[in-house]
């Protein structure tokens, strides 16, 4: 089923919409969910509220990119859920891993929406300019908070070329971000 169709059943509040949901994304929300929690009970809880917030959000939104919309979704409540989980314990998983390498060069945006749409046009002016591969490998790690250990797997590259591009794409992202007067 196309995702204009199944727009229009969670428009007509058709619960069919959630079915063909699951059917067209349940492993990309999965798969989503994994990353940041590696907990297939946690993420399949994730995966059941992304369906449940998606059948909120249609109506009053209309995605134009169905994919996209649910991926937030999920990514949103993971690491909700992460966030919770981790205040707990206070490990350094993956997910915190991700978010201090982002922390080198971009700064917190809580409370300061102005300044959170400026650093969204940047970042996605910068992932513009990369390489197709390296776009690739920043989304992978930094949206999907892949492993390093995957994302190599995945290329077929040593995890140290993988951590090294990592590095060099976040120092440019620093300095393009320093340019458009932004400061960490």
């Amino acid at each position: 089923m196309q995702d204009e169709q199944i727009v229009a059943l969670y428009l007509s509040r058709d619960e069919n919409a959630i079915r063909e949901t699951e059917r067209k994304y349940g492993g990309y929300c999965m798969s989503i969910a994994q990353n940041i929690l590696h907990s297939l009970h946690d993420s399949q809880e994730c995966v059941n509220d992304t369906y449940m917030r998606t059948w909120n959000s249609i109506p009053p939104h209309k995605p134009d990119n169905l994919r996209a919309f649910i991926g937030r979704i999920t990514r949103h409540l993971a690491l909700n859920m992460y966030e919770k989980a981790s205040a707990q314990k206070r490990g350094k998983g993956t997910v915190q891993l991700v978010l201090d390498e982002l922390g080198e060069c971009i700064p917190d945006t809580v409370g300061d929406t102005v300044q959170g749409f400026v650093i969204t046009d940047a970042l996605n002016s910068f992932l513009a300019s990369l390489p197709e591969q390296n776009r690739n490998i920043f989304v992978r790690r930094y949206w999907y908070m892949s492993t390093v250990k995957d994302i190599a797997t995945d290329y077929g590259m040593s995890e140290s070329k993988v951590k090294m591009r990592l590095l060099r794409m976040r120092n440019e992202l620093k300095i393009q971000l320093e340019k458009e007067g932004i400061n960490i």
